[in-house]
Formats: structure tokens, C-alpha cells, sequence
């Protein structure tokens, strides 16, 4: 007999009822967590009766792990917002983006210290006679050490935008907002997730800071795995540390693979190429996803909201430049601008330089120097022997999708485990042998700050158009050729973001690196962390500003000579555009 084309099995669709259960049920139990975490956060508390610890009991554990998770992913909600308005500003708006760029490059090398110790008081006293003011201090820490990182790659996917899409979204007529979510978001939708990747493992590398503070004099904690360390560490349980090293792993390998994995395979869909990859990066989570109705159910629903919102933020006008305007008007509101700026710049810079001759001293600038001067020679160190490894290994991961695929999960792991972790450990190594934490100091800083490098080569790398791929192996090009005109040229913009990024960590990464402590035991290195942890602690205001202001020095006079001149450069000669 003659069969019909195609076969009747090829008609019948899959069924989808079992991903259907597994959606729903995962959203049910994520929500019930949520509220069930939340809800300890709004317990009663005062500054005179707050514990000073935590519980080290292990049963404990499970629900502190929680906690520092809650934490994390609402700093990670804070950041994104902050990096979508601030980049887009600093990328749009003329006279803004000499502002914003600059105060970017002093956020970022202000330590986590210098803004609880500005901000613990006011959070606290926001929510009097409750533990949300004490909560939001420790999220906005955590929002601290992830921000500035995504807002500096978004800037950079937006100001190497493809012209093309800038020229078809200018024909197309589409008002800013429309420019936003259909243009610009999803063209630097994969720097920005590996990096947000990258800036959730920063916020795990301060939780321990970010939970057990220890500001005016002060010493506050809160029920979080961090917490559970720094408690453990200071009675010299090595075992419970151990414990919680176990359980954080878990933790991480969870986040991984429910969260940034999936994330990860589905932001390829906004690759832009001419050609596909060999091998796409998968996930069993988005496949579920897939599978499932749910999603297509809610956005059925949530679709029927695009038109209105369109139309009700058309206010903001189109995303076009004016093609006409008066260069008297505009050299007028520029000068105007620059005197505003400057004298708000002067005003601040004289009252910040007579409260330090006020509490500190004019004599203590000098040391403050020096000890800067030590730190930098270290940040320094770290970047040049990072560059070094991670850069070949990096392109090596990005370049193969084989490697990739068993590679990055493992990258994600050990770049999203919190380093400051194991300092318990390489303390009780450093007593035992007796080095000096001022070279274990280097390696310290290197836990947190390495991995900025390695996770934008492995991005930009990953980024190479495969018909650039496919053309270089068709030329056969030779060894020292190919890194030279394909790999460096375009992963360059990427090492620059990461290298940028991983400066900045490396001065933010010494304020816990610079001093430790273990069962009573101190070790403290030369430099202008420990000196920013130390004044911190002690609640000594004129130190603390004055070491924030020379770190500041040092980042924003390393980025305005080096690192902005090699962004000016990856965004003239090596953007794809």
C-alpha cells in the first residue's frame, strides 16, 4: 500500500505535559523561598542589642545559604537597572558623558568599606527597629561589587554598536525606547550577561565583608553563609570552614546550572553573524523551558502590553541626532555646563581637603601616598601575569565549542566561588611557614580579580564572526599570523573591558586581601587596603576619606593614561562595525 507523506508519527507533536509540571512546580517552590527568606528580614532589631555573630551550628547552614542568595540576586536586580540607565546615559548624552564616565571610574576604585562606612548609619536609620535597614546596607555592598562592572561592558557594546544597526534604526524611525529594548539591548546582550556573570561572582567574593560588618567601632552580622565563615574563622573551626566551603559549592554549581547556564545558551540567539556556529551551547534548564507552555502562555499575555507601552513612552522622542542646530547655542549651554561642574568639583574638593586637614592631617598625605604607591605596584603584578595566562587560555575556550561546552561550565564554578572563602585556609598556610603577606597578598588578590580577565577574552572570543573563522582556515594561515590579524585584533575591545574591570577589583580586592585574620592570629600587609580596612574599622572618618581619595587618585590616573587611550583605540581600529 502507499503511505501518506509525511508519516503520520512526523504530525503528532510531543507532549509537553511533564515540562509543564516542572515549570510550574520550580516557579511555586522559587516563589514560596522567596517570601519564606524575605520574611526574615523584616524581624526586629536594634543597633545597642544586634549580635555581633552568628550560630556556627550546621543545621543552620541551609537557611544562611539562602539568605546570602536572596542577597545576591536582588544586589544583581539593582545592577542591571543601574547599568542600563547609566550606560545608555554616558552613551547617548554629549555633556553627560564627561561626567559620568569619569565618576564611573572613581565608583569603581571606592572599596566596598568606603560606602558602608558612608552608608550603614542612614540604611539603619530608614528602617528604625528593624533588621531591613541593616539588610539594604548589606545589598547595596553587594550592588557595589557588581555594578560598575556590567555598566563599563554595556557602555562598550553600545559605543561599538554595528553602524548598520544604528542606520536601521534611524530609517525605521524608532523612538528611544523602541531603540532600547529592540536595538541596543539585545546587540549587547552577550557582553553583558557573561559579565554579569563575572560581577555575581565579585558580590560572592565580598559576602563575607557584606555580612559581618564592622563599621564605627561597630561589629554587626547578619544570618548569611558569609557571616557563618567569618564567625568560624575567627574561633579557628577549620572544619565548620571546610563545611561551608562544601556548601557553597554546592550553592554555586546550583546557580550555574539553574540560572547562568540557560541564561548563557539563550543569549545566543542575539549573536550577529552571517554564519552559524559548528556547536551551540545548550541547557537541559532551557530546554525544559522550551518544552513548556507556560512561557508561551505568559507571553501571550504580557505581549498584549508592547503596543501601549510604546506608545505611551514615545515622549522621549526618536532615537535620531538633530540634523540642524545652532553651534552658538550649543557653545553657550557647553560653557555654561563646564562652570556648573567645575564649581561643584572645586566646592567638593576644598571641604574634603579641610576635613582632612581638620581630623587627620596635612603630614598624613605623604604615607597615604606611599602605601598607594605599594598597592599599585601589586594591582600591576596581577593584571601583567594574568594577561599572560589567561589570555591564551581564554581564546582557547572561546574558540572551541568543544572545549567550551566542558570548560565553561568549570570557569563559571571557580570564577562564581567566593575566593575570600578559602583566606581562611591560606592564612593557617601563611602562619605555618611564615611568608609574608606582603607577596601572599598578590595571590589573594588575584582570587577575585583574575577572573575579569578570563571571562571577557573567553566573551570576545566566542564573538569572532565564524565566517572570519572559516576564512582564516581557509587562507591557512600560520600560527603567529592568525593571533596576530584575527584573534588579538578582535578579542581586544574584550581584554580592555577585562582588564579594566580587573584593575579596578584588584584595588576594590585589597581591602580584604591586605589584612586577615585567623583564630586570633592578624596578618597584615603594607599597603593602602589594610590601611582603608583599618580606618574603617575603627571608625576614623579622616581616614577613610583620605585613603578612598588616593585609591580614587591612583584608579581614575591609571585609567585616564592606559586604559581609556586603549579604549579609544579598540573602539577606532578593532570594532567590528
Amino acid at each position: 500500500m502507499l503511505r501518506t507523506f509525511p508519516t503520520r508519527g512526523a504530525l503528532v507533536r510531543p507532549r509537553r505535559t511533564i515540562a509543564d509540571v516542572a515549570v510550574f512546580f520550580g516557579a511555586a517552590a522559587a516563589l514560596w523561598l522567596i517570601v519564606r527568606l524575605a520574611h526574615g528580614a523584616a524581624t526586629a532589631w536594634t543597633p545597642a542589642t544586634a549580635p555581633s555573630t552568628v550560630s556556627t551550628d550546621p543545621a543552620e547552614l541551609p537557611y544562611y545559604a539562602g539568605r546570602s542568595l536572596l542577597r545576591m540576586f536582588v544586589a544583581l536586580v539593582l545592577s542591571v537597572g543601574f547599568t542600563f540607565v547609566y550606560a545608555t546615559a554616558a552613551a547617548r548624552l554629549r555633556r553627560t558623558e564627561k561626567i559620568l564616565l569619569p565618576a564611573l571610574d572613581i565608583l569603581q576604585s571606592v572599596p566596598v568599606l568606603g560606602f558602608l562606612s558612608v552608608t550603614i548609619t542612614g540604611f539603619i536609620a530608614l528602617f528604625p527597629g528593624s533588621q531591613l535597614g541593616l539588610e539594604c546596607a548589606s545589598i547595596f555592598a553587594i550592588f557595589t561589587a557588581q555594578a560598575w562592572n556590567m555598566t563599563f561592558a554595556f557602555h562598550h557594546s553600545l559605543m561599538s554598536q554595528p553602524r548598520d544597526l544604528d542606520e536601521a534604526s534611524r530609517l525605521l524611525r524608532l523612538s528611544r525606547w523602541q531603540r532600547f529594548w529592540r536595538v541596543d539591548v539585545p546587540s549587547g546582550m552577550i557582553p553583558l550577561v557573561w559579565n554579569g556573570m563575572m560581577s555575581f561572582g565579585g558580590g560572592w567574593f565580598f559576602l563575607t565583608a557584606s555580612e559581618a560588618l564592622s563599621v564605627n567601632n561597630q561589629k554587626f552580622a547578619l544570618p548569611g553563609i558569609g557571616a557563618y565563615v567569618a564567625t568560624a574563622s575567627a574561633e579557628g573551626d577549620l572544619g565548620k570552614v571546610l563545611l561551608a566551603v562544601g556548601v557553597m559549592v554546592v550553592l554555586v554549581v546550583g546557580v550555574n546550572v539553574l540560572f547562568w547556564r540557560p541564561l548563557t545558551a539563550w543569549s545566543e540567539r542575539f549573536r550577529i553573524e552571517n554564519s552559524e556556529a559548528a556547536e551551540a551551547p545548550r541547557s537541559l534548564v532551557l530546554d525544559l523551558l522550551r518544552r513548556s507552555r507556560i512561557p508561551t502562555l505568559l507571553g501571550r499575555v504580557l505581549g498584549k502590553l508592547v503596543f501601549p507601552l510604546d506608545r505611551a513612552l514615545a515622549v522621549f522622542g526618536l532615537a535620531e541626532y538633530p540634523l540642524r542646530f545652532s553651534p552658538a547655542r550649543r557653545r553657550a549651554a557647553d560653557i555654561v555646563f563646564s562652570v556648573v561642574v567645575f564649581g561643584l568639583i572645586i566646592y567638593g574638593t576644598v571641604r574634603a581637603v579641610l576635613f582632612i586637614g581638620e581630623t587627620t592631617g596635612y603630614g598624613e598625605i605623604g604615607h597615604v601616598l606611599l602605601l598607594g604607591l605599594i598597592t599599585f605596584a601589586r594591582v600591576v603584578t596581577l593584571v601583567v601575569v594574568g594577561t599572560l595566562v589567561w589570555v591564551p587560555i581564554g581564546v582557547w575556550i572561546g574558540m572551541n565549542p568543544r572545549v567550551s561546552r566542558l570548560a565553561q561550565p568549570v570557569v563559571q564554578v571557580l570564577a562564581s566561588f567566593p575566593a575570600n572563602f578559602l583566606f581562611p585556609l591560606i592564612t593557617a598556610v601563611l602562619v605555618a611557614t611564615g611568608i609574608s603577606l606582603d607577596w601572599g597578598g598578590i595571590l589573594l588578590m588575584s582570587l577575585g580579580a583574575q577572573w575579569y580577565i578570563l571571562f571577557n577574552v573567553i566573551a570576545g572570543a566566542s564573538a569572532i564572526p565564524h565566517d572570519l573563522r572559516e576564512a582564516a582556515a581557509n587562507l591557512r594561515l600560520p600560527r603567529a599570523l592568525w593571533w596576530r590579524r584575527l584573534v588579538l585584533p578582535a578579542i581586544f575591545p574584550s581584554y580592555v573591558t577585562g582588564g579594566i574591570t580587573a584593575a579596578g577589583g584588584a584595588w576594590n580586592a585589597s581591602i580584604v586581601a591586605e589584612i586577615v585574620s585567623y583564630n586570633g592570629v592578624t596578618l597584615t600587609a603594607t599597603g593602602l587596603g589594610a590601611y582603608i580596612a583599618d580606618a574603617t574599622g575603627s571608625g576614623d572618618s579622616g581616614r577613610i576619606l583620605l585613603g578612598v581619595a588616593v585609591m580614587s587618585l591612583y584608579v581614575v590616573g591609571l585609567n585616564r593614561l592606559f586604559w581609556r587611550r586603549l579604549y579609544r583605540l579598540a573602539e577606532r581600529r578593532f570594532s567590528l562595525s
